[in-house]
């Protein structure tokens, strides 16, 4: 069975906290057992100084043992401590532990490690279980060598470590139930700390199951500036990216939809037209002259309207591929008026219609394409003229659009006109391929619905900006 990541960092983090706590718990207790040790070793030295000092008067006089043995017991239960004197042949001469009448049956202590130190260096010490005694000893040796005696003597005190045993194991039992409560803490602290590495975690995987599910709506919450945030932060991103590029995917596809239905309705219409009229002709029409004469217009100009319509996909398609490069000349836009009326002036002539124009020459040139850039200005007048009433006014009107001091100069061109107008519903999108505000009345008109889509196409090659 796997873990979660939230128990994989808990138990990590315990058994970090374990060992540390082991490691520490070891080093303790040999620290109070040795600062214990060293303890009783200081306070043994001092009485060992203290019980040699009382003993040198008589090992001076070379006193019997019975007196020895007597002073031995006297002085240890002043040291509280095991006294033991020791001639120069390691023979002992008196032990406060041990009965009078078995003191002659103590083995040699020549071979004691502390003995042998004191002999050597006039001091040993030595830690160890008493071969006479039974109990673990700590013990200190003096080599004592009174005025006028013909050999050194040893005066060795033991202090049985039962009572520093008892104390180590106190404090020990302390320090067990002091760890015993850290690692409580340990416990409760790493639960807490893996809870607030993995909420986070878990969170962003619940919400990348659902954006994998296709729930784009979905955000992650977090507040943290560590890299788990980072990754939240990441992921939203990345959410918000899909979020606009599914829409734009969805827009497109409907945009493909709709063009695809736009232009077999636009197609199909003048191919209907013309295959009825012909249909017409065919079942006897043709003997009409004058019938017949009128059918063939129809048809012609439903031809002319198919070429048109094909034109223009054509030629969106190429702008939008990529494959039409604009020039890059210097054009004026007085100039550019001056060649688009022309072939405006005779639409607005027949619908007696007025046409201002204020474009001045001292403008500044804009770099382009003069041929594009005439097609623009034909196709916004034509439109002009098309949904103006007659009588109505056209202007065009040519200004230096608002910049900053630090920006180059930007050259604005408007048409106006007092014609129907578009509802404010219909302006994002009169742009849009073969999107008609009043379809019927656009079609009357013989507009094909694609030269808005190409003026703006033009505009942004330029780029530039047009909106109504």
């Amino acid at each position: 069975m796997s873990l979660s990541i939230r128990w994989k960092v808990a138990l990590g983090t315990l058994l970090a906290l374990t060992l540390g706590l082991a490691v520490a718990g070891i080093l303790a207790f040999r620290s109070i057992e040795q600062l214990e040790l060293l303890r009783a070793k200081e306070a043994l030295a001092a009485r060992t100084g203290l019980v040699s000092f009382a003993l040198e008067p008589l090992l001076s006089r070379s006193a019997d043992r019975p007196r020895l043995q007597t002073m031995a017991k006297e002085l240890g239960r002043h040291a509280n401590a095991r006294v033991t004197i020791i001639d120069h042949r390691g023979n002992v001469l008196a032990d406060s532990d041990v009965a009078d009448d078995a003191v002659a049956q103590i083995e040699n202590h020549g071979s004691r490690p502390e003995v042998q130190q004191a002999f050597a260096g006039g001091r040993g010490t030595d830690a160890r279980r008493s071969d006479t005694t039974g109990q673990r000893t700590v013990y200190l040796a003096l080599q004592v060598t009174p005025p006028g005696a013909a050999h050194p003597s040893i005066v060795r005190l033991g202090l049985p470590l039962t009572l520093l045993e008892q104390r180590v194991h106190d404090l020990q039992r302390t320090l067990m139930i002091a760890f015993g409560v850290a690692f409580v803490i340990a416990v409760t602290v790493s639960l807490f700390i893996a809870r607030g590495l993995t909420r986070p975690l878990s969170d962003i995987a619940v919400v990348a199951r659902q954006l994998a599910g296709g729930s784009l709506g979905q955000r992650i919450q977090t507040r943290s500036n560590d890299e788990v945030g980072v990754l939240a932060a990441t992921l939203n991103q990345m959410a918000d990216r899909m979020d606009r590029d599914i829409t734009a995917l969805r827009r497109l596809e409907q945009v493909r939809r709709d063009f695809v239905a736009n232009v077999s309705h636009e197609l199909r219409t003048p191919l209907t037209s013309i295959k009825g009229y012909v249909e017409a002709l065919l079942d006897g029409a043709k003997d009409n002259p004058e019938e017949a004469t009128r059918f063939l217009q129809i048809i012609l100009n439903q031809s002319d309207r198919l070429n048109l319509i094909l034109e223009d996909l054509l030629q969106l398609s190429q702008i939008e591929s990529g494959l039409v490069r604009f020039k890059r000349d210097p054009v004026r836009l007085s100039a550019l008026v001056e060649r688009t009326l022309p072939l405006i002036k005779p639409l607005v002539d027949k619908k007696r219609q007025s046409l201002t124009v204020a474009v001045s020459p001292d403008l500044p040139p804009v770099s382009g394409d003069e041929d594009r850039l005439v097609q623009v200005l034909t196709n916004l007048l034509d439109n002009a003229v098309k949904y103006t009433p007659e009588g109505g006014t056209i202007s065009i009107l040519g200004s230096i659009a608002g910049q900053p001091a630090d920006e180059p100069a930007q050259v604005e061109l408007s048409v106006t006109d007092t014609g129907i107008g578009i509802p404010d519903a219909d302006r994002p999108r009169v742009f849009e391929r073969f999107y008609r505000v009043d379809k019927a009345r656009s079609r009357e008109m013989g507009g094909t619905g694609l030269g808005l889509s190409n003026v703006r196409h033009i505009v942004e090659g330029h780029a530039g900006r047009i909106w109504v």
